[in-house]
């Protein structure tokens, strides 16, 4: 009879586990969509304003800012509403132009301390020459 018991207490513990396991992988794929959707986000604006290059001053944040719900698809207030529904509700985006160099970069900043390990604030980059 003890020997079933100690089976059980091992499995109970093996379970245990495993519910773990997948909290702590559900947290982590949850961040890792959130990274993968701020990416393609980034490449998104990376387009607009390629297809706009002559108004390429006009689309200058130069701080991380969150949109306003006014925006238009295709521009850059679409853009920034858009984070919010793809990248996280806090997601903010910055885009600093220099037009001389024809030279863009454009971020994406969230909250992500929800992850494991995660330090709160998110944020990935890209400088692209147009």
């Amino acid at each position: 009879m003890v020997e079933v018991m100690v089976a059980v207490l091992v499995l109970a513990i093996g379970v245990l586990g495993v519910a773990a396991l997948q909290a702590i992988t559900l947290k982590n794929s949850s961040s890792s969509a959130s990274r993968s959707q701020a990416a393609i986000q980034i490449y998104s604006m990376m387009d607009i304003i390629r297809a706009d290059r002559i108004n390429i001053g006009s689309y200058n944040t130069n701080i991380y800012v969150a949109g306003d719900g006014s925006g238009e698809p295709g521009s850059k207030d679409g853009w920034l509403d858009g984070l919010k529904g793809t990248v996280a509700p806090d997601a903010q985006g910055k885009i600093v132009c220099l037009a001389e160099q024809m030279v863009c970069t454009v971020g994406v900043q969230w909250n992500d301390e929800r992850a494991t390990g995660g330090s709160g604030t998110e944020h990935i980059e890209i400088t692209s020459q147009l």
